[in-house]
């Protein structure tokens, strides 16, 4: 199968390209600057899109293919600190993704042959704050900004469906990654012993191993009776203290330090919300239709990580 991966030069598409790679499918990124992709097997066509229509790659959906729509603009920007949420900011991160949407429905209505599926991008942020409540997929949007922005851009492919295409929705807890993301950005003030909690640290997280990401993705791929939305985190979530917790012993160091929540506030204005507040998410559609994680708990999911027996 080709599977045609927007958004593929990011965290998540490089390693969904060399999973689907290792087992036998025909990879296609779409990237806006093809030259300045790095990470990628050399196998992998990059092919150059405008992020915005099917001009130049439409024709390649015709055929035994599936869609990866991961496409739109980072949430906390490419620095080490994270961007604040101006209007503008919150524009430009709805825009592109509500445009990459419509551009994968351009590529699909002419299709003679429609791919076998399209797999949305989404994020767990669309249950909105919970508190200690557990939620899944049966469960309603939330009324805050992360939430709207997923209802819209899980939107924004549903089209296919009129055209016969399965449409899947991966709403995407914390992707822990030790060079990218929020594990990234933890790990500096552990190793320099000031570590802690953020805000209450009683704010749930859920997340989940790059390994069991690609893995789950694959699994909706090649799962022809998966449709509708699924919460790709593991099956057990944990608050913000005990995963400083967690982090602290896998690196050796304590977890003492909290960072107050108006200091995150003021720093980083309404962004904060993304640390000092979450969700208790359980995968448990993509558990009934028989996926299996690797990494159910954070600590060996760490561990695993930073290469620490």
């Amino acid at each position: 199968m080709r599977v045609i991966i927007s958004g593929g030069t990011g965290q998540i598409g490089r390693a969904l390209a060399r999973e689907l790679l290792d087992a036998g499918h025909e990879i296609v990124v779409l990237s806006r600057n093809p030259a300045a992709a790095t990470g990628l097997p050399g196998s992998v066509r990059l092919v150059r899109w405008d992020a915005r229509t099917a001009a130049g790659w439409g024709q390649l959906v015709d055929g035994n293919t599936a869609i990866v729509n991961l496409a739109g603009a980072n949430l906390a920007g490419s620095g080490f600190f994270p961007a604040r949420w101006t209007p503008e900011r919150k524009g430009v991160i709805l825009q592109s993704r509500l445009a990459a949407g419509r551009a994968v429905v351009e590529a699909v209505a002419p299709a003679r042959a429609k791919p076998q599926v399209v797999i949305q991008a989404s994020g767990i942020g669309h249950y909105g704050s919970r508190g200690d409540v557990v939620v899944t997929e049966a469960d309603a949007a939330g009324d805050d900004f992360l939430a709207r922005l997923t209802v819209d851009w899980e939107a924004s492919t549903v089209p296919v469906t009129a055209l016969g295409v399965r449409h899947a929705v991966i709403r995407t807890g914390v992707v822990l990654d030790p060079h990218e993301g929020a594990l990234r950005r933890l790990l500096l003030p552990y190793r320099l012993f000031a570590g802690g909690p953020m805000g209450s640290g009683r704010q749930w997280l859920s997340w989940i191993h790059p390994a069991d990401e690609v893995a789950a993705i694959r699994f909706l791929i090649e799962n022809r009776h998966a449709s509708g939305a699924f919460n790709l985190c593991a099956p057990e979530p944990v608050t913000n203290a005990q995963f400083g917790q967690a982090l602290g012993r896998v690196l050796g160091r304590p977890s003492w330090l909290p960072i107050p929540g108006f200091v995150l506030r003021l720093a980083l204005g309404e962004v904060a919300s993304i640390v000092l507040e979450g969700q208790r998410a359980l995968p448990r559609k993509l558990l009934e239709a028989g996926f299996e994680f690797r990494f159910s708990a954070i600590e060996p999911a760490l561990r695993d990580l930073l290469g620490r027996p």
